[in-house]
């Protein structure tokens, strides 16, 4: 009986075949047709399908429609209709006419993209075709350039850059009065020049930043379009990571052409940012961080801060940050920017200094700043950015260093008024944990590189309670590591109380005579906690008990550098000590900070360690190790020498000698390596050439199979088992034989190759007697002439060896 699903499934494949033969029928009219009519109205039709059906025309129709780019460029609507069909069928994402055939590959684009860019002279095609001036050749060909570049961005420019005039044709589109072009080029460069400096470099020095502000001034800046946000994304392409166009840039006057981006009305506030026009801003902002990066070299970034402060930049920054009705993310990325701007310049750090902001009373803007940070309800983004700003205003600059210190000091000065220090104690020891963090981290860049401001920092008096004795700031720190237990206000304290007390025999002695400073210290790096957070509270505890004795001048009676150092060896051990230490670079935000001086943070919980702390950790962890052991070994064997002797250095000798035996066996094994590495390297190579041409086919098999499910009944179980069995079985002995077949011939090959070379030797031998032979003739034939006797030509060689004898026995 009949079923419904048969029925089904047989209109399906109906249906299937109709399909195929539909298209195939349109690819064999574009083929043969001699009429260009014809030929345009089957591409219109493929055009038309490729849509819905586009594994069919990519598969059937892919060749042909490369053949038109070719062919026919004379007539601009066949070339069009062909360019749009090949964009439809390497189109990076579904269609709408999709959606209902859940078989097509999400990635059948980018699959007809490889095999469209096989053969490099179909890239040069479509860059041919950018010369057409027809709107629809000129927009299909960007359109279809764009999509392969989505597909297969490190191709297309690797293929591009080596094609002649091919960034050359894509710049002057950027001319094009049509828009829709203009844009669509701009989306295409954006693609085009991703991560990839040659590219960059390239499209640089065909005058992209003088056509970039050309489009930027003309669409208004600031309050321009999308299209502004296009044009400033592809600057961010072209400056990121490439000194290169960044000197050029520079040296350009470009960053003058900047400053029209940031001039805000007065009254911004009653008109409000748009959305485009906070995009467009932050895009500016990016490129301005991207030129005093501190990843940049240090020549590079100098320069680019002084045009800056030069040209009215930095002021126009400020106002940006002083000004009302500036939105959150905004503001953020200002400060951030201001911060880059300012780091390391001592001539800008003091105009940040100077700058006030418009409040009652008027305040610096430094202040405001650090109101902001310490207050847990502004944004965490806003908190981290105004941190990341202060380090930069401290940056290098003793003087904005000790201007902080100095706030703290006792002072016959206005002492209602609030200063940066006040805030910071204020955070440093405030119910909320993150003020706790931001204001000991800000307090830490006061004192790097600045032992004079550490000695001065001891000097600031807290008064705890009303009544109670003044105690010294670094005393309170101490009390409250002691008495916190939130995770990030302790690691805060260890880092501040490391940086204070490093390179700084007081700020030790003034920590060990804190009562139970040292017990604290001793204690947490015993602990036996097996947390990741724990181990990290440990190894930052060692590392400032090491830092007391490394640094320790030996002024406290109870605590010298050997009584300390006798503590460390009993409780813990040098062992232990040096496994602590190490936990704190397996930390994972450890490894995090260390990347770069900003906090690249999402959530608070991820905020622990800063950056500078990390190069002083890097720093001194291998001094004060090897510090504490190489004065554990003295301690031990100092009574009985004074200087090394024979023995030791006889000792150092063989160590050496066994560190150069390892050496050379390692460089053995590396060579070997090596060696083998280039031989998989061949083989895979190899393997791949091979699999090439298998590869395009399965890929198209499979997309034809994805699209046009096939119902196959289901065998009943029995004899055609049994068959499919018995075929498999033949087939392996066949694949055995044959691989037989295939070895014996191999082996037969190289013995022939061997009997060849052994003739070849033979031959060589042969010859070489044979020259020889020839001279010792030519030789006789001369003293036989010398002596006037007939020398006989060279058919007598062919006699027989007496005759010879006879010749030679007169003379």
């Amino acid at each position: 009986m009949i079923s419904l699903a048969n029925i089904f499934n047989t209109f399906q494949m109906v249906g299937m075949k109709l399909l195929q033969t539909n298209v195939e029928r349109l690819v064999d009219r574009v083929n043969n047709s001699t009429l260009l009519e014809d030929r345009r109205d089957a591409c219109r039709a493929l055009k038309a399908m490729s849509r819905k059906y586009r594994v069919d025309v990519g598969a059937h129709g892919m060749d042909t429609l490369k053949q038109v780019l070719e062919l026919d460029r004379a007539d601009n609507e066949t070339i069009n209709y062909a360019l749009d069909t090949l964009n439809n069928v390497m189109y990076p994402t579904q269609f709408e006419e999709e959606e209902d055939n859940p078989h097509v590959p999400m990635n059948i684009g980018e699959q007809f993209t490889e095999m469209f860019i096989k053969d490099h002279h179909n890239i040069q095609l479509v860059l041919d075709l950018l010369d057409e001036f027809d709107f629809r050749v000129r927009l299909s060909a960007v359109q279809l350039l764009t999509s392969l570049l989505t597909n297969r961005p490190k191709d297309i420019q690797e293929i591009i850059l080596v094609k002649p005039m091919g960034v050359s044709k894509m710049m002057d589109l950027l001319g094009d009065p049509r828009e829709v072009i203009r844009n669509e080029t701009l989306l295409l460069l954006i693609k085009l020049t991703r991560g990839n400096a040659n590219i960059q470099k390239i499209v640089a020095f065909e005058n992209a930043f003088d056509r970039l502000f050309d489009i930027v001034s003309t669409e208004g800046f600031s309050d321009g379009g999308i299209i502004v946000e296009d044009c400033l994304l592809l600057m961010l392409n072209l400056l990121k990571n490439n000194s290169s166009n960044i000197n050029f840039f520079k040296e350009g006057s470009y960053i003058q052409k900047m400053l029209p981006m940031f001039n805000t009305p007065d009254e911004s506030e009653d008109y409000g940012w748009s959305p485009q026009k906070v995009s467009n801003v932050h895009c500016m902002l990016q490129i301005v961080r991207t030129l005093v990066s501190p990843s940049n070299a240090i020549q590079i970034i100098s320069s680019c801060q002084k045009i800056m402060k030069n040209v009215g930049l930095l002021d126009a920054l400020c106002n940006i940050l002083m000004a009302s009705g500036v939105p959150a993310d905004i503001l953020t990325e200002t400060i951030n920017t201001v911060g880059e701007v300012i780091r390391g310049d001592v001539v800008n750090q003091e105009f940040m200094g100077n700058v006030m902001a418009p409040s009652n009373p008027p305040r610096p803007a430094i202040v405001v700043l650090l109101m902001s940070m310490v207050n847990e309800k502004q944004p965490f983004s806003l908190r981290c950015a105004v941190l990341y700003c202060f380090q930069c205003y401290l940056y290098h600059n003793e003087m904005s260093q000790a201007s902080l210190v100095q706030t703290l000091l006792p002072s016959s000065s206005d002492v209602s008024s609030l200063t940066s220090g006040h805030l910071l104690c204020g955070g440093l020891f405030s119910s909320d944990v993150l003020s706790n963090w931001f204001a000991a981290v800000a307090l830490t860049h006061a004192l790097i590189e600045n032992p004079g401001q550490k000695e001065q920092l001891l000097r600031v008096l807290l008064a705890t309670n009303i009544g109670s004795a003044p105690v010294s700031l670094l005393h309170q720190c101490t009390l409250t590591l002691q008495q916190t237990t939130k995770l990030q206000p302790k690691v805060a304290l260890l880092m501040l109380l490391s940086q204070w007390t490093a390179h700084c025999p007081a700020a030790v002695s003034a920590f060990l005579k804190v009562p139970g400073g040292v017990g604290y210290l001793v204690n947490q790096t015993c602990s036996n906690e097996h947390d990741e957070n724990e181990y990290l509270l440990q190894g930052l505890s060692a590392f400032l008990l090491a830092i007391c004795i490394h640094f320790n001048d030996d002024s406290v009676e109870n605590y010298s550098k050997d009584s300390l150092k006798q503590l460390l060896l009993k409780r813990i051990g040098i062992e232990t000590f040096t496994a602590k230490l190490s936990e704190v670079t397996k930390h994972e935000l450890y490894n995090k900070a260390a990347k770069h001086p900003q906090l690249r943070v999402k959530m608070a919980s991820e905020i622990l360690i800063d950056y500078e702390f990390c190069r002083l950790f890097k720093v001194l962890e291998s001094v004060i190790t090897q510090s504490l052991t190489v004065k554990q070994e003295n301690g031990t064997a100092e009574p009985e020498r004074a200087s090394p002797d024979d023995a030791t250095l006889e000792q150092y000798k063989n160590l050496i000698r066994q560190q150069d035996a390892r050496l050379q066996q390692l460089m053995q094994q590396v060579e070997g390596l090596i060696q083998h590495n280039n031989q998989l390297q061949s083989a895979l190579n190899d393997s791949i050439a091979s699999n090439s041409h298998l590869k395009d086919e399965n890929t198209l098999l499979k997309a034809q199979v994805s699209a046009h499910p096939v119902p196959v009944p289901v065998p009943v179980r029995g004899t055609s088992d049994s068959e499919y069995e018995a075929r498999l079985n033949q087939l392996t002995l066949e694949v055995t034989r044959l691989d037989g077949e295939l070895e014996e011939a191999r082996e037969a090959e190289a013995k022939a190759v061997q009997e060849l070379e052994k003739t070849k030797k033979d031959q060589d031998d042969l010859l070489e007697l044979l020259a020889d032979q020839d001279a010792k003739l030519n030789e006789y034939k001369a003293k036989l002439a010398a002596l006037g006797l007939p020398a006989h030509d060279a058919p007598a060689l062919a006699e027989p060896p007496h005759a010879h004898a006879h010749a030679h026995t007169p003379a």
